[in-house]
């Protein structure tokens, strides 16, 4: 059997996933905030207080200090360890039901991008609370209501019950099945158009590749549904955005289908390179953790 292909137990996927969350996430964040910023601008692109990524940036740090790149960081890194774990841990034992389900030894690409949708509905029931919370504290508009993680969990509960912290769950759930979807989709068929990998450089190099392409092409499919759960989420506009398909009707409606793509370019600079640096250390903490447990 290929060392890439020989099964561990899920502790070692999980702690693989973990890892490859939290140094995604170190690297990138500041695109995030960025994301959401204009993400959360409601009308045309005149009434926009941002006018692009770079603008942005500078806006940030020039009227509210570098520190605000990271503000919320807390919520996704507490978030990132069960959120990416659930990802890998869920695409393989997805991967598992799916090729018994149907009686093959290898997912075909049709499989492929089925379980990378089933991994994405999984995970969504993990991150939504977190998620809501990283909105909050990134909105410019809550910027002095809320103090930090524990005080959005508190001020949300209190104003609007438990339930409140999962808003957003459906939107969610499209955002994750389509990324995943497209993420994993995209991962399998371009692994099999690289040349095959003969040594540990060439196989780093195909999988920062073909992570990258699923990243971008998983951002170009899901930005739309991303666009409605951060408004859903940052619970300035009650009412107005609820259900995922009469909102992406409101925005269309009211800003145009450009509007369905605000934060796209924050978006794939952070989830194309963020793609591939995910799918190389957890490939790599999976390589190393088969030779510490076959050891």
């Amino acid at each position: 059997m290929n060392v890439d292909d020989r099964p561990l137990p899920f502790h070692y996927q999980f702690f693989a996933g973990a890892i490859a969350g939290i140094s995604e996430i170190l690297t990138m964040y500041p695109l995030d905030v960025v994301k959401t910023r204009i993400q959360l601008q409601v009308g045309t692109a005149a009434q926009a207080e941002y006018t692009g990524v770079i603008d942005c940036f500078t806006k940030i740090v020039k009227n509210e200090g570098p520190a605000t790149l990271y503000r919320g960081i807390s919520a996704p890194i507490l978030m990132e360890a069960p959120k990416r774990a659930t990802k890998f841990a869920a695409n393989d034992e997805w991967g598992k039901f799916w090729k018994k389900t149907f009686g093959v030894e290898k997912l075909n690409q049709s499989l492929a991008i089925l379980n990378g949708a089933s991994a994405g509905a999984t995970e969504s029931f993990i991150v939504v609370p977190f998620e809501l919370v990283k909105i909050r504290l990134q909105d410019k508009s809550k910027a002095n209501y809320y103090k930090g993680p524990i005080d959005v969990l508190l001020k949300t509960v209190k104003s609007d019950g438990i339930l409140s912290l999962y808003s957003g769950l459906e939107a969610t759930l499209w955002r994750h099945i389509v990324w995943n979807a497209g993420y994993f989709g995209v991962i399998f068929q371009v692994r099999d158009l690289l040349p095959i990998a003969t040594d540990s450089t060439s196989k780093t190099r195909n999988d920062l590749i073909s992570g990258m392409i699923g990243g971008i092409v998983g951002t170009a499919l899901n930005t739309p549904f991303d666009v409605v759960k951060s408004r859903i989420q940052s619970g300035s506009h009650p009412g107005k955005y609820s259900w995922t398909l009469p909102s992406l009707g409101t925005i269309l409606r009211e800003e145009g289908f450009g509007a369905l793509y605000k934060g796209f370019l924050p978006k794939v600079l952070r989830l194309g390179p963020g793609g591939g640096i995910l799918l190389v250390v957890f490939t790599n903490c999976m390589d190393f953790f088969r030779g510490v447990y076959y050891k």
